[in-house]
């Protein structure tokens, strides 16, 4: 199981922005996805989304997919620890 670390955000904030948890957590994976800061694999596991759910959520936000070699090799390498694979 991969280790996790927490950061602190006030609560103002999320009722400043209207978001829960989870909402941020998506919004952060796809900024550092666009950013070019994260695999497409990695964003999609931040965001908690399926392949096809991720892709959908970077098609409606226009964001192009950037899915190379390195890409699939490590989404490859995360299915065969997963047990998928």
């Amino acid at each position: 199981m991969p280790s996790t670390i927490s950061i602190e955000i006030a609560r103002e904030v999320f009722h400043a922005v209207r978001m829960t948890p989870q909402e941020l957590k998506r919004e952060l994976a796809i900024h550092l996805y666009g950013q070019g800061k994260l695999s497409f694999g990695k964003a999609r596991e931040m965001a908690g989304m399926t392949v096809w759910e991720f892709q959908q959520f970077l098609g409606v936000r226009r964001i192009p997919v950037q899915y190379d070699i390195e890409d699939y090799e490590e989404d490859i390498s995360t299915l065969k620890e997963m047990g998928r694979l």
